[in-house]
């Protein structure tokens, strides 16, 4: 990966990091969802070497794989992590950064620790799948993960509550600057943030580590949801009176990875509650609950796609010369549909005996969600050839 100049970096090229995080957590779940693990809620390396050793030849080449390319992209996620890291310490000091800051545009910041919480599930997935009887452990690593998440839901709530009180104070928000959903990457970072706290609220055996996950994913959830319902209007508002640009066009999908976390969460929460508190789940709610959300990405990503096509967006900035961080947001609402696809596919139909996992009908339903998978993985590639010069070493082992 080159180095770029302070003055032409932003706080977008986060976005990169984020999305071969996101990456990672797609190889996770085929095995989350078709290894069996009776034993403990997450897939773990034990559960993929008893497969490998009592499972058929051909199931071999698939785990080598998966584990590859899920190991691939936790590289390459750490590469582009630490990039970004090294970038913006300079940047900060630049004057690049105090513009920004002085503008409404410095909510970009929120992509800090929003790429930072990937990491922590990135690092999970992986000792997941990598450290045998890791899980023998997990009861010790949960309160540890929560005080992470706590550090890191802090820092957020202290970047957008001083980024909120200067707009209230002065009353300096540009409206016709801001006619795209780009102010929802906030949003996008407390339901990140939500679901982390969600996933040791879900599987901790102690209800003390339940109880403390599920408050703060409520917390977080119920904080995304409000600023979330707020930042729509204003966003639609100001897109319908002055329009949206073409370099701004990307953020109109950023409702597919809050909706695909806000719908996570969710689920843990109703699992926490079910194995936490004893609470009784009607297995149809969940098939309406996943069927709600996964319409309303449908609907968005559909939207989004038209006026992007109409602006040339793909043509100029994906595949032509114009080069911008801000589409390096292409990548997780790829990533999103494809996670809450397994979901709905898992909780609302096989959940309730609608289909079989294995089956035709099971592989037809998937086929759609691993050519966005694909799309997402060959749209990252692609862009850190164009926007870093070369393909960061490590990412072509994950294609």
């Amino acid at each position: 990966m080159k180095r770029i100049e302070t003055s032409e970096y932003h706080p977008l090229y986060f976005l990169a990091a984020l999305g071969a995080g996101g990456l990672t957590v797609t190889f996770f779940l085929y095995f989350l969802f078709l290894v069996p693990h009776p034993g403990t809620p997450l897939v773990t390396a034990d559960d993929l070497l008893a497969l490998w050793a009592r499972g058929p030849e051909w199931l071999r080449p698939l785990l080598l794989l998966g584990v590859g390319g899920l190991l691939a992209m936790a590289v390459l996620h750490l590469r582009l992590l630490v990039w970004n890291l090294a970038h913006y310490r300079r940047w900060r000091r630049s004057e690049a950064f105090q513009r920004l800051r002085a503008g409404n545009k410095d909510v970009a910041l929120m992509a800090l620790p929003l790429t930072l919480t990937m990491t922590i599930n990135v690092l999970f997935v992986v000792g997941s799948v990598t450290v045998p009887g890791l899980w023998d452990y997990a009861e010790y690593l949960f309160p540890g993960v929560l005080a992470v998440l706590l550090a890191l839901g802090v820092w957020a709530l202290r970047l957008y509550g001083g980024y909120l009180a200067r707009l209230m104070m002065t009353g300096t928000f540009d409206f016709v600057g801001n006619a795209n959903l780009g102010q929802m990457m906030p949003i996008f970072a407390f339901a990140m943030i939500a679901v982390a706290f969600a996933a040791p609220g879900a599987m901790s055996q102690s209800q003390v580590v339940n109880a403390v996950g599920l408050f703060f994913a409520i917390f977080f959830l119920s904080l995304s949801a409000l600023l979330g319902l707020v930042k729509l209007v204003v966003g639609v508002q100001a897109m319908l009176r002055h329009g949206i640009s073409a370099a701004a066009a990307p953020s109109l999908w950023i409702l597919i990875p809050i909706l695909t976390l806000s719908g996570i969460t969710l689920v843990r929460l109703i699992m926490g509650l079910q194995h936490g508190f004893g609470l009784a789940v009607p297995k149809p709610a969940l098939f309406v609950l996943t069927s709600v959300i996964l319409s309303l990405q449908i609907l968005f990503g559909l939207l989004g796609y038209v006026v992007m096509r109409r602006l040339g967006y793909f043509r100029d900035y994906v595949m032509g010369d114009l080069q911008s961080p801000g589409a390096y947001s292409l990548i997780c609402p790829g990533v999103a549909f494809f996670v809450f696809g397994w979901f709905w596919i898992m909780f609302g139909l096989v959940g309730n005996g609608l289909i079989t996992p294995l089956t035709p009908a099971f592989f037809v339903l998937l086929l759609p969600l691993m050519v966005v998978q694909w799309k997402s993985l060959e749209t990252l590639l692609r862009l850190n050839r164009k926007l870093l010069g070369k393909t960061p070493a490590g990412c072509c082992a994950g294609g």
